[in-house]
């Protein structure tokens, strides 16, 4: 087992909810192999500040259940800035070891600033229904709409603080075309719309880099929503698995 427990932070949309798990099986699979891991139960749609105070109060807990000093932080997507807000503003830093980031959007994505740009009644209206459903589905605070606003394109890194005396470190993923990964079509279409460069169909590569980068998760093309155990064919699965096994032997280590 090792010596700190491992917590995944997953990002928007997707979250834990009856029989939905948010990265998949890779919990069950990461529990198998003899790691002590826990999934966030954070809003699907709720805001950085928000989601930020649900994973410090779901991190707490699991250092009472444990008596663990600290914990690892993995998180995929929007989760890494979930999880720098709640490290360096609400002081999460100091029970922290490491906090390694898949494919999150620290210099926000163009998909998001597209779709702010659109007509804010339009926008608006649709907010509206996607947070009622997500309340259905057990959110506490969704806004959708602050979301999208938030993940905004920017030139530098977005920061909440300083992160010393954390390891940090990140990984990106890319597709090249909508045969790759066929839920992501037309997110990939509008990120070329929007002239982005090479992306997972949701992040850029560029926006993916933080801290130590060590480049893409998978030596082959894997999309945004694979690298959380979705829409997987099984050779697939199994190097996505083996991802995640070998980066949490790496943390038991440090």
């Amino acid at each position: 087992m090792n010596r700190y427990p491992i917590i995944l932070v997953h990002g928007i949309i997707v979250k834990e909810f009856l029989f939905f798990k948010a990265f998949g099986k890779i919990e069950k699979v990461l529990k198998k192999a003899g790691f002590s891991v826990f999934t966030a139960d954070t809003d699907g749609f709720g805001t950085i500040g928000n989601n930020a105070a649900q994973l410090k109060a779901f991190a707490q807990k699991v250092l009472q259940e444990t008596g663990a000093p600290k914990v690892h932080l993995i998180a995929h997507s929007k989760g890494g800035l979930d999880a720098k807000y709640a490290l360096t503003v609400l002081g999460l830093k100091d029970n922290t070891a490491s906090l390694t980031t898949l494919c999150t959007p620290h210099r926000g994505s163009g998909i998001a600033t597209w779709l702010y740009r659109r007509p804010p009644r339009l926008m608006k209206f649709i907010a509206f229904w996607l947070n009622l459903w997500y309340r259905i589905c057990r959110d506490k605070h969704p806004d959708s709409y602050a979301v999208c606003r938030e993940l905004q394109s920017a030139e530098e890194e977005i920061t909440f603080g300083e992160l010393d005396g954390v390891y940090c470190q990140s990984f990106s993923s890319t597709i090249e075309t909508c045969r790759d990964d066929f839920l992501l079509s037309i997110p990939l279409l509008l990120s070329r719309h929007c002239k982005e460069g090479a992306s997972d169909g949701i992040v850029t590569v560029d926006s993916s880099r933080f801290g130590n980068y060590r480049g893409d998760c998978l030596n082959e093309k894997a999309s945004h929503s694979e690298m959380i155990g979705l829409s997987l064919r099984r050779e697939k699965r199994r190097r996505v698995y083996a991802f995640y096994t070998e980066l949490c032997k790496e943390l038991q280590q440090l």
